[in-house]
């Protein structure tokens, strides 16, 4: 009853630093909405003049460059707006908030584990952090920005107009940028596995086709089907593969040396 009593306040706690951290971006609407959720949607976004830029240095023209979205978000329903206006915030602030959650999560389970595991574990709530944020960058400016130029200007006929609702825009660019946020914490979840004895550099290995296929199958999930975003999705999910095949052989060979000591 003592531990559930300490995992409840562990989340009230985690809980309250979400609602804390969506409070404020609540009242920031207009660098929420028009900076941070619309700011794909212009042609001077960082994204897009970045790929402009590499464009001319090509010698391509103004291949790569991309214009406004010629598109309408509408909403439909008398609540929509403020029903998004809640849901974005607390996003943000679930994001903001993440490193203060996982800490919450990781002093829950560390009185657990032994003195010499919890030696090694030295600074998880750090790198999950980092490759938490890493993941939600790289979403938000690579993932995000395409997705949306995609959808934004697809047409199957000039008969239809782009008259898009602010719930479908709003979860597509949240979704997208927690997903890939998600996906950057392979190596963690490697990590415990190998450590757990469940997996190895050996097994990582001999499945790395399969990875790769099953990689590509979740990016044509959570992306637009057009090559481009599938493709920046799947190399960096892969280079944390590898990473992770890393990470999973310098564990064996520390539990192999302690063995060998023993």
């Amino acid at each position: 009853m003592d531990h559930l009593e300490e995992l409840r306040w562990r989340i009230i706690k985690a809980i309250g630093a979400v609602m804390i951290g969506a409070g404020a971006v609540f009242f920031m609407k207009d660098w929420l909405f028009d900076g941070i959720i619309f700011g794909p949607m212009r042609a001077e976004f960082i994204t897009y003049r970045a790929f402009c830029s590499m464009s001319y240095h090509l010698g391509i023209g103004e291949q790569l460059c991309f214009q406004d979205l010629q598109l309408t978000l509408q909403s439909i329903n008398m609540v929509t707006q403020i029903t998004m206006h809640i849901v974005a915030s607390l996003i943000v602030g679930f994001i903001v908030a993440f490193p203060y959650i996982f800490f919450q999560i990781w002093q829950f389970i560390a009185p657990g584990l032994k003195k010499e595991e919890r030696r090694q574990a030295q600074g998880m709530t750090v790198w999950v952090s980092i490759l938490f944020f890493l993941g939600v960058l790289f979403g938000y400016f690579m993932i995000v920005p395409l997705s949306v130029q995609f959808l934004g200007n697809y047409q199957v006929s000039e008969l239809v107009k782009n008259n898009i609702d602010i719930s479908s825009y709003v979860s597509t660019v949240t979704t997208l940028t927690l997903a890939t946020g998600i996906l950057f914490q392979l190596p963690v979840v490697v990590m415990i596995l190998a450590r757990l004895g469940l997996i190895t550099a050996a097994i990582l290995k001999k499945y790395r086709r399969h990875a790769l296929v099953s990689i590509l199958v979740l990016a044509a999930i959570i992306t637009p089907p057009d090559i481009a975003s599938q493709v920046l999705v799947t190399l960096p999910i892969m280079v944390l593969y590898e990473f992770s095949i890393l990470i999973a052989r310098r564990i064996e060979k520390k539990r192999n040396a302690k063995m060998n000591k023993a």
